[in-house]
């Protein structure tokens, strides 16, 4: 998501029992980025992403 929506979700994963849900965030917007800017923020997105999905649960 874009840093300007993790407040919300956050709150929306509180109230759902996820208190401490992990997030993948980049900057925004989208809307209106060239390609070069939409690329650095896919990279930064799968930096952030993979570790999550590694990381263990349990």
């Amino acid at each position: 998501m874009t840093d300007r929506f993790v407040a919300t979700a956050k709150a929306v994963a509180g109230v759902n029992g996820l208190k401490d849900y992990p997030f993948a965030v980049i900057g925004h917007p989208l809307a209106n980025n060239d390609d070069a800017i939409l690329r650095e923020k896919a990279r930064i997105a799968v930096d952030a992403i993979v570790p999550l999905l590694m990381r263990r649960q349990g």
